[in-house]
């Protein structure tokens, strides 16, 4: 990944270009977290009342 990012500075990218592959970049990541904490989700078998209840557990 890294020396893909080297390529693209070699080729003069205009700032908003890495900018813009910035953001590209982090959509990516946060996505992949996204769906990693949905399969965790759905093979834990947790719900809207088990957030609730995690979230009860702080106040008390």
């Amino acid at each position: 990944m890294q020396q893909e990012l080297l390529k693209l500075y070699a080729q003069d990218v205009s700032e908003t270009d890495l900018q813009n592959i910035r953001e590209l970049i982090g959509q990516y990541f946060a996505q992949r977290l996204t769906d990693i904490a949905d399969k965790a989700w759905n093979e834990q078998g947790w719900s809207e009342q088990t957030m609730q209840d995690w979230l009860n557990d702080d106040k008390q």
